[in-house]
């Protein structure tokens, strides 16, 4: 036990390899700032204040401008003759062609609600459209997660592959020394090489694995160099983890169903008359007095209201739409909870599997070792062949391989399960 602590020492730089440590944790910050996507945030505020400027240039008054020229058949007359009735009498005929301009500056009074129901209908969408790229950012752990404990089972078997070789060599030695003083042969000799060379090739498809997993880590992260990074081994949390599902994407379900019934209240608003002031001015022949055919200045002030009733044929299909939409959300969050719950049910059950199993990891060997070790004495005194202590060196190794593949994966399934809960 005590060279195999010195060796993990001595093997740790080689397998660390880097300058900078980096946590989970990091890479969790780094992969959300790298990815592509996280640039909708900007978008979505610059979207929503784009239109919530619109909504509040509503209440600025609204100018218009309108030009026409006509040409009618037939003008306004009087029903009688004058000059029958007097020589000095008479009425001035229209012309039937008529020209105007005018201008028309529009006051909103009270619009039923609408500029502010526009302005919540805004907030809440553009709020969804958060909370929907916060959920689907939120994936992206799941996606590290894979990569950073990928790596670090690499490492760790890297570490015991190089544990093995030192194993091997040790006993290359022995044999040689028992070749010298005539109690072994080559081919004894030769058997450990093709084990030590087997364990060195072992060894380049770890490293290139390792450097697989590193490579894709740096890239997703945004990191340039991946020999400097040196990976952390999370700490196993010691408190029993939450059961309660806290997703983000229940805050993105909650934030539709918010835009929803803000849909409710533009509707309502939509019933509502609209009442405004107006100012209009213009330039034209005839002017406001129809009996002048010249051209004359004029303007008209007041105050108009707009009803538009037609609303009420549609009101009865636009809330039911709205609660369909809402139950839309419902049906899709329960599912969300029911395949979450399913996934951690499973994942509490393999967490608690692999505990089991790393459990029984450090008595299995412990066992192999004792069978090794009177393997190498039992070919000391030439009691086995040398094919026997290799089958009992690597029934240990392998054992020593179960143990830090289930030491990772039990780490790796427990930050699966706070994935799946989104609970520290």
């Amino acid at each position: 036990m005590k060279s195999y602590l010195f060796l993990l020492i001595l093997f740790l730089p080689v397998v660390g390899g880097a300058q900078q440590r980096v946590t989970l944790a990091q890479c969790y910050q780094w992969a959300g700032d790298n990815y592509p996507q996280i640039r909708q945030y900007g978008l979505i505020d610059q979207a929503e204040n784009y239109n919530l400027s619109n909504a509040g240039k509503s209440w600025l008054p609204q100018l218009s401008l309108t030009a026409k020229a006509t040409y009618q058949s037939a003008v306004t007359k009087l029903p009688i003759d004058l000059s029958k009735l007097s020589a000095d009498l008479s009425m001035p005929s229209l012309s039937k062609d008529q020209y105007q301009v005018a201008a028309e500056l529009t006051q909103t009074i009270w619009d039923g609600g609408a500029i502010s129901s526009g302005r919540l209908l805004t907030k809440a969408e553009a709020e969804a459209n958060r909370k929907q790229l916060q959920s689907e950012l939120y994936v992206l752990k799941e996606r590290v997660n894979q990569l950073y404990f990928g790596a670090l089972l690499n490492d760790d078997l890297l570490l015991q592959n190089r544990l093995l070789q030192k194993e091997l060599q040790i006993n290359l030695d022995r044999i040689q020394a028992m070749i010298a003083n005539g109690v072994a042969n080559e081919s004894d000799k030769d058997l450990l090489q093709v084990e030590l060379l087997n364990a060195r090739q072992r060894e380049t498809e770890i490293k290139t694995s390792r450097i697989a997993y590193m490579r894709m880590l740096s890239y997703f992260t945004g990191q340039n160099d991946p020999e400097q990074l040196e990976l952390v081994k999370p700490e196993l949390p010691i408190a029993r983890l939450s059961g309660v599902i806290n997703r983000p994407e229940l805050a993105a379900f909650q934030a539709q169903s918010s835009y929803v019934e803000s849909q409710n209240k533009a509707i309502t608003a939509g019933l509502m008359p609209r009442f405004g002031a107006f100012v209009q001015a213009g330039y034209g022949r005839p002017g406001l007095n129809m009996l002048e055919d010249e051209f004359n200045p004029f303007y008209i002030a007041g105050i108009r209201m707009n009803w538009n009733l037609g609303h009420l044929y549609t009101i009865k299909n636009d809330r039911r739409k709205v609660e369909v939409a809402r139950r839309k959300i419902d049906v899709s969050r329960e599912t969300f909870l029911f395949n979450t719950q399913m996934q951690l049910i499973n994942q509490n059950e393999e967490i608690q599997k692999l505990a089991r199993l790393s459990e029984s990891d450090g008595e299995i060997i412990r066992l192999r070792t004792n069978v090794k070790q009177a393997a190498e004495v039992k070919l000391e005194n030439g009691v086995i062949a040398v094919s026997d202590l290799i089958r009992e060196i690597n029934a240990e190794d392998m054992a020593r391989q179960a143990a830090v593949i289930h030491q990772t994966q039990h780490l790796m399934a427990v930050y699966q399960l706070m994935y799946i809960t989104n609970n520290e």
